[in-house]
């Protein structure tokens, strides 16, 4: 058999230690093992360089072993290395799936990202040093460290958002397929791809930004982040708003056979509950019967 280059020995050995961690249960330092893995290549490459063959299983090594780390941790996210061969293409990338939600990405410069569900963030792993650039597609919560020399942008899509430190939330794709930012604290801007629409946001500002239309308004709805503290808060609100807010907060689909069930009326607070109790509870208000299949819930007069 031939014999390990030192750039192949110092990979095996880096990766050894992120089998071992995830083994033992550890935190996984992902990003300090690929350091070290690209310290290796660099100083050995002029001389002797990897094959492509090699290249591609140890990238393939690396995503199963951030893979199994994420099946240890158990924290529904996963944040790992896409690697090309040209280096400054090289993406970090968090993501959640169909129910996963809360999960947070700490950036290098302090930044914390609170991703909802089916939520990507990528980022270059060179975030911080000359610039703060990250990518998003779904919906998270941003509180940003502040930095004026550095302004943080999230391309979103069909827009950009700036800011350099503040915090706010963040939909790529809302109901009307548009850009839609919520500001909690600080100042945003909002802009168009082409640059020439932009939205400046005060703290309790919905800017919303598609290709044709940009508008701001003022946040009425007390339920806005309750897909993040999951309590929700009524005061006589019918069930069809009722059913909107528990799909984006609970991942619950609820349906019924007669329209007229969407007219009652809600008033009690729902916080942190299971779906089948508040389910249960709805039924019991209104004297209905439901039927589950999966996540849907099919609501009838009994």
């Amino acid at each position: 058999m031939k014999d390990k280059t030192n750039t192949e020995v110092i990979i095996d050995r880096e990766l050894d230690k992120l089998d071992a961690g995830v083994s033992d249960n550890k935190e996984i330092d992902v990003d300090g093992a690929w350091n070290k893995v690209l310290l290796g290549m660099n100083e050995t490459a002029t001389v002797l360089p990897l094959n492509p063959v090699r290249q591609l299983f140890i990238r393939s090594r690396l995503l199963k072993i951030a893979a199994a780390a994420l099946v240890f941790a158990g924290l529904g996210v996963a944040a790992l290395y896409v690697g090309t061969s040209d280096s400054s293409a090289r993406q970090i990338i968090a993501s959640t799936g169909d129910d996963q939600k809360n999960q947070v990405v700490s950036l290098p410069d302090g930044s914390l990202i609170t991703m909802n569900r089916n939520t990507t963030l990528s980022y270059k792993p060179g975030f911080g040093k000359r610039n703060r650039h990250v990518s998003l597609t779904g919906e998270a919560f941003f509180e940003i460290a502040p930095d004026k020399t550095k302004p943080f942008i999230i391309d979103a899509g069909k827009a950009k958002v700036t800011v350099t430190g503040t915090s706010f939330n963040v939909i790529t794709d809302n109901i009307n397929s548009a850009v839609e930012v919520f500001v909690t604290s600080g100042t945003v801007v909002l802009t168009d791809n082409g640059g020439a629409r932009d939205l400046t946001l005060e703290p309790g500002y919905i800017g919303t930004m598609d290709l044709n239309h940009a508008e701001k308004n003022l946040n009425r709805d007390p339920n806005y982040m309750s897909w993040n503290t999951g309590k929700l808060d009524y005061d006589g609100q019918s069930l069809d708003v009722v059913f909107r807010d528990l799909k984006r907060v609970y991942n619950m689909d609820i349906k019924t056979d007669d329209q007229s069930i969407l007219s009652n009326k809600w008033t009690s607070p729902i916080d942190i509950q299971s779906r089948d109790t508040i389910i249960r509870l709805i039924c019991t208000s209104f004297n209905l019967s439901y039927i589950k299949d999966g996540n849907v819930y099919l609501l009838s007069k009994k």
